[in-house]
């Protein structure tokens, strides 16, 4: 079991607000190791001050018939004597009635820290009459972000160089993060995939067939497996690129409709991530086609026949896991979108923040000599306020560099995440 200290302090800063922490992802993403862990992290007294540490750990995977009667036989006597303790209920949706248990819980055993855990939003399942607005916080857990990389390769092999060992040559710890992200890349984010010694391409076939059977069988009406595995595939293979339902329609044998409501089950189920446009309604921008990001590289580089990355592949991965860090980061607390017009200059990625009126334009490179500012210069013609970000992953302290009517600051991933997470960017 390997710490994933990020998401463990989210949890805890999560119960000072709630009772109720909904933790979404897709499967096999690392949702119940993580739950889990839990109780090493309280043994250890980790994130004291949120006055959890202590708490014993029950769990519950109610994908079991014997957890799923001993919760639903009597869920007001379920819940009392729990005080004081964790619950994890792993596979909530596989209850009749979730959404009744943890309102319960939170209306009348508010002392109870609870986490639910499922592959799918709250309002995907039929079987969840109630949202619980109001009562819960959703924690999306993702594939492995920049602070999971270094600590699962340092657990595995502890002679892996810190990128803070002020002690190693630049170079060497570049060499060092670019070795990690390359794997990160080819075999993804799963952490189970990611911490295999050779490329696991049967654990990819198994995931695709898992996820059929378990999840959209059992939460979507859905008839065509072959349909909908084909629109999956080719999406994954033209992952970071413009959506248009009409050319995905012919390939998959099915109608435009059907492909839009394929699409909407791939993200409420956390399979793809959907970045709308960016736009004040101005004739040259595009208002509403959407750029589709595959949830996983290494599941991306299996559908697309890869068993090796090319250089020129690196930029797109890259921009694949800047988002992922994104998302994992910002959580709902910010809108993350991008940016297009109608001469096909376009912007990775545009920040919103909540009540906020700029917005953040974001460029990245794998290696910052190849950008170009010609797109963040278009950008700010039509919205000329907020800052902007050139992201590089060969980048090691920050500068800014002007250009005509434009200011850019060359930034690292994890300085921009320190500074965005802080508020310092806006």
């Amino acid at each position: 079991m390997f710490p994933r200290e990020f998401w463990i302090k989210k949890i805890q800063e999560a119960w000072r607000l709630r009772s109720i922490i909904w933790l979404v992802g897709v499967r096999r993403i690392g949702k119940t190791t993580l739950v889990k862990s839990l109780s090493e992290a309280h043994k250890a007294g980790k994130n004291a001050e949120n006055g959890v540490e202590h708490r014993s750990l029950l769990y519950y995977d109610c994908e079991l018939k014997r957890n799923r009667d001993l919760i639903e036989s009597d869920v007001e006597e379920f819940w009392q004597g729990k005080e004081n303790k964790i619950v994890i209920l792993d596979e909530i949706h596989r209850l009749e009635n979730p959404s009744e248990v943890l309102k319960i819980a939170a209306d009348h055993y508010p002392k109870v820290k609870v986490i639910a855990t499922g592959s799918s939003t709250l309002a995907a399942s039929k079987k969840f009459k109630d949202t619980l607005s109001g009562r819960k916080i959703v924690i999306e857990l993702r594939p492995l972000i920049e602070a999971d990389l270094l600590a699962f390769a340092q657990n595995k092999n502890p002679k892996i160089i810190n990128e803070d060992d002020e002690n190693a040559e630049i170079g060497v710890r570049q060499q060092c993060h670019n070795a990690l992200l390359e794997k990160r890349f080819l075999y993804g984010g799963m952490p189970e995939n990611y911490l295999s010694d050779e490329l696991p391409e049967y654990a990819f076939e198994e995931w695709i067939d898992s996820y059929w059977s378990k999840d959209i069988q059992e939460l979507y009406e859905l008839r065509s497996k072959f349909a909908f595995q084909k629109f999956m595939e080719l999406l994954f293979i033209q992952s970071g690129g413009i959506f248009e339902a009409s050319k995905f329609a012919t390939d998959c044998k099915v109608s435009s409709p059907t492909i839009s409501n394929f699409l909407h089950v791939l993200e409420e189920t956390f399979v793809i991530d959907v970045l709308r446009p960016y736009h004040k309604r101005k004739n040259s921008e595009i208002v509403s086609a959407p750029k589709v990001y595959a949830f996983d590289t290494g599941l991306a580089c299996y559908l697309k026949g890869w068993s090796s990355l090319r250089n020129e592949d690196l930029g797109i991965f890259w921009e694949h896991f800047v988002l992922n860090e994104f998302k994992a980061q910002l959580q709902n607390n910010a809108d993350i979108l991008y940016w297009r017009n109608k001469k096909k200059q376009e912007v990775d990625f545009i920040i919103k923040k909540k009540r906020s009126q700029t917005v953040i334009a974001i460029e990245t490179k794998w290696q910052a000599k190849n950008f170009n500012p010609d797109n963040l210069q278009a950008f700010r013609e039509l919205h000329p306020e907020g800052e902007n970000f050139l992201i590089a992953n060969d980048i090691q302290k920050s500068y800014t560099k002007n250009y005509t009517n434009l200011k850019v600051k060359f930034i690292s991933l994890r300085e921009f995440i320190s500074q965005i997470t802080l508020g310092t960017a806006h």
